[in-house]
């Protein structure tokens, strides 16, 4: 697998940043794309949100079990969200700004400065919204995951 550009953003430390987009709903950020692959953000522009995936760069541990920011219990790291997962891959849905070249802005962005991208894909209705869902051992209202903020317990 290799990257295909490089996030950018206001987060230059892992502590005190947003845990889920919920809490950046006004934070910009830019994407930009390796030369040779710009080609393949030809139509992007036309969709409101998009999914970054990429690299926990800064993960340096694996843990099968992790207390998550918004509980208090260990959990199996595959209900969480958390990096330290074995592949140290992320998700996060972003609000697509623009697309200009080999650079997409977009905005509610919760990742750090620096991070390797992986993939870029359109988030479609049709295809991803899920009309019922259950939300495990996640309790906290969208209020609160807002406020949330990171500390060094995934550092």
């Amino acid at each position: 697998m290799q990257t295909i550009g490089i996030i950018h953003t206001p987060f230059t430390n892992l502590e005190d940043m947003p845990i889920q987009p919920a809490g950046a709903s006004d934070i910009q950020g830019e994407v930009v794309v390796h030369e040779e692959f710009a080609e393949g953000l030809r139509d992007l522009e036309d969709f409101s949100h998009i999914y970054l995936i990429y690299q926990f760069h800064k993960a340096t541990r694996t843990e099968l079990t992790v207390v998550p920011f918004m509980d208090t219990v260990s959990r199996g790291v595959y209900a969480t969200r958390s990096p330290l997962r074995p592949n140290h891959i992320g998700i996060s849905i972003v609000n697509l700004v623009s697309v200009k070249g080999n650079t997409v802005n977009v905005r509610g962005i919760d990742i750090l400065d620096g991070t390797p991208l992986l993939d870029i894909k359109p988030f479609i209705a049709a295809f991803d919204q899920v009309a019922e869902s259950r939300d495990g051992w996640m309790t906290a209202t969208s209020a609160e995951v807002a406020r949330k903020r990171s500390d060094t317990r995934f550092v």
